[in-house]
């Protein structure tokens, strides 16, 4: 099983998405995150992490709300944002990374 480290490391953009099922914004959030993939195809990596059932994980990287995402450029996070964000603006944030 990969580690978190590993799965941020294994492509040179990786956009992390901590979320929940029983959260209605991060159900929201999910169409949006599909968009944005199929606009970039293979420049981005997109992982969902539940954080019921990563606790540590979520902890760790200090996560209080859901949905959270961070963006991680060759290992390295460079951008961070709670809540729903549209597609325009999470193009915008990606754009400035590709």
């Amino acid at each position: 099983m990969a580690t978190f480290n590993d799965i941020i490391n294994q492509h040179p953009l990786v956009l992390v998405d901590f979320s929940a099922t029983w959260c209605g914004p991060c159900q929201m959030l999910g169409p949006i995150l599909k968009d944005l993939k199929d606009h970039y195809g293979d420049a981005i990596s997109i992982v969902k992490i539940d954080v019921d059932k990563n606790n540590d994980l979520a902890a760790r990287y200090r996560v209080q709300g859901v949905p959270t995402m961070i963006l991680y450029r060759n290992g390295e996070q460079v951008w961070r944002q709670s809540g729903v964000l549209p597609l325009q603006q999470l193009t915008e944030v990606v754009d400035a990374y590709v």
